[in-house]
């Protein structure tokens, strides 16, 4: 039970309504509403003079494992090891504008690598009709064309990943350093991740979905022997409905990674932390070499129509690589 549900049980059982409980403290009626909705946090003064006027500990009021109120508080003595590992302590105020800047970025970011996917499907449509004559344009004039909207578009999801990712870029210590919640905060975030969780569920089973959807026109085409063309369009729009699904993937994902984060939880235990400091200078090392590859391939064999395929093969091979050193960085600890 977190700070904010504990000073509503006890103000309801003392048949207090907030103006009265306000007028004893001293304070505002909204400062009471605030409390009890988890949008602020009483200081160390206003706990203490609750914890007289409700006849209650303050570990009952600070401790979200506390549900009795005659419980006694275990002291736990920290090492010195311990004390300088807990070298950050996030207050209410860093840990909700963590939270409200995710989620304003967070639909950003996913616009931009589901822009990633979308790229090459200008491409695949000029260098498709053109081959089939149905441009009225060379095959290499369009694959010229589509090379240009490709990189176009992969131009503009890069300045928005950039952009977003500057403004997230304060907060990176929380991948990698150990943090320290001040008391209260982690009821809230353990409260707003259990209410985005049906949100989350939601889309990465529509997201699923819609890959295994998105496959089917290309797969029905393939069996009926539609023609090359009516393949190359099926193919454009497995594309476009991967992108639909990859965003889903990044905004429900950096939000609900933004409270284990917080919470020190899945990827982000103190144990995966150290793995992730490892790992930091992989993910920008790994994608300069990709595109590297791609514009020397591209460029060396003038053909652009085909040579887009590295970049889907990347992303699997990057999963599978990073997951591959991940494990094994594991096992050495």
């Amino acid at each position: 039970m977190i700070l904010a549900e504990k000073i509503t049980r006890l103000r309801k059982q003392n048949g207090w309504s907030q103006e009265e409980l306000a007028e004893q403290l001293g304070i505002s009626r909204q400062s009471v509403s605030k409390w009890e909705s988890g949008a602020s946090i009483p200081d160390l003064d206003r706990i203490v003079t609750m914890s007289k006027i409700f006849q209650v500990s303050t570990d009952y009021l600070l401790r979200d494992e506390l549900e009795d109120p005659e419980a006694e508080m275990k002291i736990v003595e920290l090492s010195p090891v311990d004390e300088e590992e807990l070298i950050h302590s996030i207050s209410l105020e860093e840990a909700n504008a963590f939270m409200d800047l995710t989620e304003k970025v967070s639909k950003r970011m996913a616009g931009a690598v589901a822009l990633f996917v979308f790229s090459p499907v200008c491409l695949i449509l000029l260098a498709g009709f053109s081959e089939f004559g149905k441009l009225a344009m060379s095959e290499d004039m369009a694959g010229g064309m589509g090379a240009v909207i490709l990189l176009l578009i992969v131009a503009v999801g890069v300045a928005v990943v950039l952009m977003n990712g500057m403004k997230l870029s304060p907060y990176e210590y929380l991948e990698k350093e150990q943090i320290s919640l001040q008391y209260g905060i982690q009821g809230i975030v353990e409260k707003k991740k259990e209410s985005f969780a049906q949100t989350y569920r939601i889309c990465i089973v529509v997201g699923v979905v819609l890959c295994i959807i998105g496959v089917i026109p290309l797969l029905l085409a393939a069996a009926i022997d539609a023609g090359d063309l009516v393949c190359i369009f099926c193919l454009a729009v497995l594309l476009c409905i991967v992108a639909c699904s990859v965003f889903l993937f990044v905004w429900v994902g950096m939000i609900h990674g933004s409270y284990d984060k917080l919470l020190q939880k899945g990827d982000y235990s103190p144990k995966n932390k150290e793995i992730n400091r490892k790992l930091s200078l992989f993910p920008g090392v790994y994608w300069c070499v990709v595109t590297a590859v791609f514009l020397g391939i591209s460029f060396y064999y003038r053909n652009w129509e085909i040579s887009w395929i590295v970049w889907p093969v990347a992303g699997v091979l990057y999963a599978a690589v990073y997951n591959i050193l991940r494990a094994i960085l594991g096992n050495k600890k």
